[in-house]
């Protein structure tokens, strides 16, 4: 399965941000915490060189806790400033200003000393497609200033957003580079729903979630469905029966099985769960 997912406006939107970041103390830069390496933009580093920076690790409590914990010191130990958050109930928000204020007060002292007293911080909220920048903004700024939307690019133009006296926010578009040289890459940003969509294989998906499930998270399988397979495609045909996806005339309906695994991987009925670890990066 060879997944990429490009939309023209994403080139016109780095060039942009490019130009924005010369405006910017801070990067704050939404990951999904079920997939923190896969779902960050490795350009951001690059651009981003020299700004304070905050990692959000945006839907914290659908990913396996103890992986949390070990994100948090990989990133923490590449100098970030690291929270842990769910943008859509508004879990970990509060702590975020205090971390703000800490990320960039040799900033704020740099204008204390020039006589510059309570300038607002200037943030950019970055982030791949789908990963829940407006929601935080939304959760954060406590009204719907930046349009939502479940599906991957809904966010097209830039604004800032004044937030307090403190901090100013820029949410930009989410930038996903043009090719996964890792496909597993590709695979996890499917399953979290970064990519479109119409444009996957969803059997081929589900199974990979089911190799994955078997060697990771084993007991998962056969406490929701019930499964005993040792092989994806049996696995598949296993939850297809277990849950009735039949089609016309009895037979098992794996497409239907395989939405049905899916979604309830990313709505988190199949528990807090993690697709990759730091050992890994």
């Amino acid at each position: 399965m060879n997944i990429q997912w490009y939309p023209g406006h994403m080139t016109k939107a780095k060039r942009a941000m490019k130009e924005d970041i010369k405006l910017i103390d801070l990067i704050i830069e939404l990951v999904d915490a079920r997939v923190p390496l896969s779902s960050r933009n490795p350009d951001i580093d690059d651009l981003g060189a020299g700004k304070a920076r905050l990692v959000l690790l945006n839907k914290s409590d659908l990913a396996d806790e103890r992986c949390n914990n070990a994100w948090a010191s990989y990133f923490e130990e590449k100098g970030c400033h690291v929270v842990k958050v769910n943008s859509k109930s508004g879990a970990g928000l509060k702590s975020i200003n205090g971390v703000v204020l800490e990320a960039c007060k040799e900033k704020i002292e740099r204008d204390r000393r020039r006589g510059i007293l309570n300038r607002p911080v200037r943030a950019m909220v970055v982030g791949i497609p789908n990963v829940g920048k407006s929601t935080f903004i939304n959760s954060f700024a406590g009204k719907a200033c930046a349009k939502t939307g479940n599906k991957p690019g809904v966010t097209k133009g830039n604004q800032w957003i004044r937030l307090n006296k403190s901090l100013e926010l820029l949410d930009t578009p989410g930038i996903l580079w043009p090719r996964f040289e890792d496909q597993q890459v590709g695979i996890r940003l499917a399953l979290i729903g970064s990519i479109n969509d119409e444009i996957l294989n969803k059997e081929e998906l589900a199974m990979e979630l089911i190799r994955f499930l078997m060697s990771s998270y084993p007991q998962v399988l056969s406490e929701r469905y019930d499964l005993s397979a040792e092989d994806p495609l049996e696995g598949l045909m296993q939850i297809a029966r277990a849950r009735a996806c039949l089609a016309r005339g009895g037979e098992l309906d794996l497409n239907r099985a395989s939405n049905l695994l899916i979604e309830d991987f990313r709505s988190g009925k199949l528990g807090r769960l993690t697709l990759e670890t730091p050992q890994q990066s």
